[in-house]
């Protein structure tokens, strides 16, 4: 993990065309603004978390077996 300090107005570039910037500082809460292209999704983690969980009792409901994330999938041809 990078871990890196930055004050208000300071940002951060990800990539190509991600940049994180601080907006705001009060106490322990920190206001981050994400700039990002449409396609790039950005989750808060706990919602990332529910999304994935969600996912996980969907396809065990319908009794899909979903892949590995780690492993890339492949269009069939």
């Amino acid at each position: 993990m990078l871990i890196l300090s930055r004050r208000v107005n300071e940002k951060i570039v990800i990539g190509d065309d991600v940049v994180v910037s601080v907006v705001e500082v009060r106490g322990d809460q920190v206001k981050l603004g994400i700039d990002a292209p449409r396609n790039v999704k950005v989750f808060r983690q706990e919602v990332f978390d529910a999304i994935q969980e969600e996912n996980k009792r969907a396809a065990a409901a319908s009794g899909l077996q979903l892949p590995p994330m780690d492993i890339p999938l492949r269009a069939k041809d």
